[in-house]
C-alpha cells in the first residue's frame, strides 16, 4: 500500500505541465544527501483513486499531470495508479523514481514521464549535465531522454 506525505501544485518536475506532486513515504533508496529524509519513514496517509480524486479537485481545471514522487518500495501501486491517472482522470503521469531500472515495457503504457536514478550529490540533480538521472516523456511505448530540458 502506497502512502503519502503531502502534495501540493508544482511547475519544474514535469516541462510544460503544471503538475500535482504527491510526496510518497517508505522510500526503500535513502540517497545520502536526500533533501526529504523524512520521507524514508512509513508515515502518512494511505493513497488510493479516491483520495487522488478529492487532491485533483482542489485544483479544477487548473493540473495537467500527477506525479507520484516516489513508491519505490511499491512499484505495481505506483502502475497502477498512474493507469487510473491517465485512463479514469484523463490527465498525464509520471513517476519519480529513485532506482536506475525503468518499469518494463508492458507496464510503460501507464506512464507519459518517468524520472530515473537515485540523486548522487557529487553528480547533481537534474539542472546538472553530469547527473545521472534521467527524464524520459513515454510515447506510443518508447523513450524519449528530456533531461536535457532542465539545463540552463
Amino acid at each position: 500500500m502506497l502512502k503519502y506525505y503531502n502534495y501540493d501544485i508544482v511547475f519544474q518536475e514535469i516541462p510544460d505541465e503544471v503538475t500535482l506532486a504527491v510526496n510518497l513515504t517508505g522510500c526503500p533508496v535513502h540517497c545520502p544527501g536526500c533533501h526529504s529524509p523524512h520521507l524514508w519513514e512509513d508515515i502518512g496517509e494511505p493513497l488510493d483513486e479516491a483520495v487522488l480524486r478529492k487532491m485533483y479537485a482542489d485544483y479544477p481545471g487548473e493540473v495537467t499531470c500527477i506525479c507520484l514522487m516516489g513508491g519505490d518500495g511499491d512499484p505495481a501501486a505506483v502502475k497502477q495508479l498512474c493507469s487510473y491517472i491517465k485512463e479514469e482522470m484523463h490527465l498525464r503521469s509520471a513517476w519519480w523514481s529513485g532506482r536506475d531500472d525503468l518499469p518494463s515495457a508492458d507496464a510503460l503504457d501507464a506512464f507519459d514521464y518517468i524520472k530515473t536514478g537515485p540523486y548522487v550529490a557529487s553528480l547533481g540533480g537534474l539542472k546538472s549535465r553530469t547527473t545521472n538521472q534521467h527524464l524520459y516523456r513515454v510515447q506510443a511505448g518508447s523513450l524519449e531522454d528530456i533531461t536535457f530540458r532542465f539545463w540552463r
